[in-house]
């Protein structure tokens, strides 16, 4: 993985974090998360009339990655209202590194190299390890668990899905801001079904957050699907979880979570991984 590629990855994940805590603060999780996919498609709109139209290929990837992306956000939801941040985000994201890679070998014939292989299992065991509050597996809040490994089958569905989609479509800008636009789209509509006019309400008080959010949101993932048109899809999906170290460091200082000995083992585990991948 070249240099450039591994620090847009870094910065990506710092973003990813920053807008996974805005949407872990709000007291309405749902309305937070739809107007954060408002506000990908706001931020994806003046960017439409200066990429291609994708061609007729690329659109069955587009709507895949829209359904799914429906389910991981509502397991995600669900996971943050059933467990905190510091422990429901480093599962959800930990095992999807696993997953995607193990996908990305029978999809896309992609087999990582050993030290890959070495960076992926180091990402995904701190992100994990992480997630165990101290160790204790009595600790961990059962649905909060069963709701972030839900949420990990998703990510790692549209982390394939787009990675393919990004390399069929002409640029990985036209297929980001295409799906942003689309899947903010459908977020809207199914955000209007459930709450009516009351999303109004909610959009016109927190619409400077959720732009904000947004913006975090697609600058992140644009970023990833760019990346993973010149590196391998799960080594790209494995560096993208450094984001757990960025999630621990808001959970503390910022939401006032509890840190422990234990999790700043697993962020040096998830270091180590990023080292590794670096090196591949």
């Amino acid at each position: 993985m070249s240099l450039t590629v591994f620090l847009a990855v870094i910065v990506a994940a710092a973003m990813h974090a920053s807008w996974n805590a805005l949407v872990k603060v709000r007291t309405d999780r749902f309305a937070s998360i739809s107007i954060t996919a408002l506000g990908m498609a706001l931020v994806a709109v003046p960017v439409l009339p200066f990429v291609d139209v994708p061609h007729a290929a690329v659109w069955p990837w587009i709507i895949a990655s829209v359904i799914i992306h429906v389910g991981y956000r509502l397991f995600l939801i669900m996971a943050y209202n059933a467990g905190d941040l510091a422990q429901t985000y480093p599962l959800a994201r930990g095992a999807a590194p696993l997953m995607t890679a193990v996908g990305a070998i029978f999809l896309v014939h992609e087999v990582p190299g050993p030290i890959a292989i070495l960076g992926i299992l180091l990402l995904s065991g701190g992100t994990l390890l992480m997630s165990l509050r101290g160790g204790l597996l009595g600790q961990l809040n059962g649905r909060a668990v069963g709701y972030a490994l839900a949420t990990s089958v998703f990510i790692s569905g549209y982390t394939l899905v787009d990675g393919n989609g990004a390399r069929l479509a002409s640029t990985a800008s036209s297929y980001a801001a295409w799906l942003f636009f689309c899947d903010g789209l459908c977020s809207m509509v199914i955000g209007f079904y459930y709450r009516g006019k009351g999303l109004l309400t909610v959009i016109a008080r927190e619409w400077k957050t959720g732009l904000m959010a947004g913006a975090l949101s697609a600058g992140s993932y644009w970023i990833a699907m760019w990346a993973m048109t010149r590196a391998p899809i799960a080594s790209v999906a494995a560096l993208r979880e450094t984001s757990i170290v960025f999630a621990m460091i808001i959970s503390v200082f910022v939401i006032g979570e509890r840190m422990t000995a234990w999790r700043v083992t697993a962020a040096a585990c998830i270091v180590a991984g990023a080292i590794a991948l670096r090196m591949a």
